[in-house]
């Protein structure tokens, strides 16, 4: 087994996790794959289409997390260096950056798009096909594509989002989440032409607009979510909705040490891994060493792999920061706490 299969930095996984991280590249390449056949048949069959357009752009947006997931993995694996001391785990998060600002882009420019074409009272021609003998619209090919390109994304998006979670792979979540959301494109598109069809003309600009607001509606949340984790906020669960149970669990370990008298942490999710900053308070009296501090950053450590980059830091009182902390309302000029 070689090097990028078996760690995320200096995280050495465990088996189960080194089969999660395997089967979430299989699955990507099975995405780009799938993904590389639907955008071939939309294109041939789409027209003039709005709907199907909107589709097709939406179908070449979904390559650029599998991408990002991909390329990601092979880079946090590199070890931290004298330039990039704490790893390369950030990866993670510019690729769900990228990813998230290409969807709310795209998503954008369909919406202003589609609305143009609706003001303008554009009726989008759908043609024919002669097919042994016969003359049948195309309108029935574009329908049936669609609705056979439902099922698929479905499953692969709940194949992914069991592995995300395990990886806590916010990319992979990312991208499971569209995936899984992906059948409201599929049928929306259908019913578009299936507008057309019935004489409806706005019903294609209709389903197109429909499908730019779902790709910026996921665009939107996921740039939120990226630029959270970038900007270090406090570690939260892969949906983003509430703080991490392992910021707590750290904490409570560090409490349950003999010495320690209180402890805070403060957590910044890094990507797949965290790096977590203990504030001990010891107990009055009690002898503090290197050693100590060693053993207790490794007994944090061992409670799960994702608590990669643990420092430990003996305080008089808990910092404001951190969860437990004293609380501060203003510094003054002299930089002391006034309480």
């Amino acid at each position: 087994m070689n090097q990028t299969d078996r760690r995320f930095g200096h995280t050495e996984l465990s088996p189960e996790l080194q089969r999660s991280l395997r089967r979430a590249m299989r699955l990507q390449w099975i995405t780009i794959g799938y993904l590389a056949v639907t955008v071939s048949l939309i294109a041939l069959v789409m027209g003039s289409s709005q709907a199907m357009k909107a589709a097709w752009i939406e179908d070449m947006l979904s390559f650029v997390p599998p991408i990002a997931f991909l390329v990601a993995v092979t880079v946090v694996n590199r070890r931290p260096t004298l330039q990039r001391p704490f790893g390369n785990h950030r990866a993670v998060g510019v690729g769900h950056l990228v990813a998230a600002v290409a969807l709310l882009v795209m998503g954008s420019y369909l919406i202003i798009d589609s609305a143009m074409g609706l003001i303008q009272g554009e009726h989008p021609p759908i043609g024919t096909f002669h097919l042994f003998g016969q003359t049948v619209w195309q309108g029935w090919f574009m329908i049936a594509l669609m609705l056979l390109l439902i099922p698929v994304p479905v499953f692969l998006g709940r194949l992914k989002m069991q592995v995300a979670t395990e990886l806590h792979n916010k990319v992979l979540y990312a991208d499971a989440d569209m995936l899984k959301a992906d059948w409201r494109t599929s049928l929306g598109t259908a019913i578009g032409v299936a507008g057309l069809g019935l004489g409806w003309w706005w019903f294609d600009a209709a389903a197109a607009i429909f499908i730019g607001l779902s790709i910026v509606k996921d665009g939107v949340s996921n740039v939120r979510t990226a630029i959270t984790d970038l900007a270090d906020a406090r570690a939260r669960t892969i949906t983003g909705e509430d703080p991490h149970p392992l910021v707590e669990k750290a904490e409570a370990y560090a409490r349950s040490v003999d010495w320690v008298e209180d402890a805070g942490a403060r957590v910044r999710d890094e990507g797949h891994v965290f790096h977590t900053e203990i504030f001990v308070v010891p107990h009055e009296g009690a002898a503090q060493s290197p050693a100590r501090l060693r053993e207790l950053a490794e007994g944090i450590v061992d409670l799960d792999w994702k608590l990669e980059d643990v420092v430990v830091a003996l305080v008089e009182e808990l910092p404001a920061e951190v969860h437990g902390g004293v609380e501060r309302d203003k510094q003054s000029e002299g930089g002391r706490a006034s309480r």
